[in-house]
């Protein structure tokens, strides 16, 4: 393994992140492509996360896509776009997709709240979504119905990392959950914001777990028979995110003054069993 993967696999391990489990099965030439892809993603991620500044954020960002530009012009500087060249031609990763990932962190710049779930929807895809269709490419796919489970799956991801992080989320002075649902039941986002716990608000969470996992149940209606075993990461992923749901649902829904978290241990069983399943 080479620096820059070398570098890509240090960031993906640190992260502690469920997807670094799903990776672990996957032969060396795919597992590091998708550790690559999910390096630039953390690093994009980062910008927004760690700049108090929106200025510097931006300026950043501006950087990325200029980064992503000499990507594919052959002039990377990065040391994870330098691993992503050798990634972006073998699994036929588009400049656009990349840039997307971007403009979705972008949002986040932009809004701190979000008034329906349609413009949720639409930084969920830009965010998840694209890295969805970009890791089914990755993973591998002989029927191109596959992408369309990808992109339901990266939405499902996202809407879980959503539900998981409302307490975190609000501490930073944002609320994903939509405001025309916040105002249908009641609340005011300020309620969110101030940690203001209450039984409408676990009402909510509930109805966004069920949205969750309705999302993918729809997502796998879509996943065709035969590439299912090229998709197992994606699979394992879900299985990862949908038990930590359920814990959520169990623990009542309190996520805005708890933050629930499955075990390290716990994930690599659960990526095992589901790995062995096929």
């Amino acid at each position: 393994m080479n620096a820059h993967h070398q570098y890509c696999q240090d960031k993906a391990a640190a992260s502690g992140s469920s997807f670094y489990y799903s990776f672990m099965f996957l032969p060396p030439e795919r597992r590091r492509a998708i550790t690559a892809l999910y390096a630039y993603c953390r690093e994009v991620d980062d910008v927004v996360d760690e700049c108090t500044d929106p200025g510097v954020a931006r300026t950043k960002l501006a950087w990325w896509r200029d980064e992503v530009a000499r990507l594919y012009a052959g002039k990377p500087q990065h040391p994870v776009t330098k691993a992503l060249a050798d990634v972006v031609a073998a699994f036929d990763i588009t400049e656009a997709q990349l840039v997307m990932v971007i403009e979705g962190m972008a949002m986040d710049l932009e809004y701190n709240r979000y008034p329906d779930f349609a413009t949720l929807q639409t930084y969920c895809h830009r965010v998840a979504g694209v890295v969805g269709l970009m890791s089914a490419r990755i993973f591998g796919y002989t029927d191109p119905r596959t992408l369309d489970y990808a992109a339901d799956l990266g939405l499902a991801f996202q809407l879980t990392n959503i539900i998981r992080d409302v307490g975190e989320d609000a501490r930073r002075n944002r609320v994903y959950i939509p405001l025309d649902e916040l105002a249908s039941a009641g609340i005011d986002a300020s309620q969110i914001v101030h940690g203001h716990d209450s039984e409408a608000i676990r009402k909510l969470i509930m109805v966004q777990v069920d949205r969750a996992l309705a999302t993918y149940d729809q997502a796998f209606t879509k996943l065709p028979a035969p590439d299912r075993k090229s998709q197992l990461p994606g699979i394992i992923m879900a299985a990862i995110y949908r038990t930590l749901l359920e814990e959520i649902r169990a623990d009542g829904c309190r996520v805005l003054t708890h933050r629930t978290s499955l075990t390290p241990v716990r994930k690599l069983w659960i990526a095992w069993k589901t790995w062995m399943k096929g």
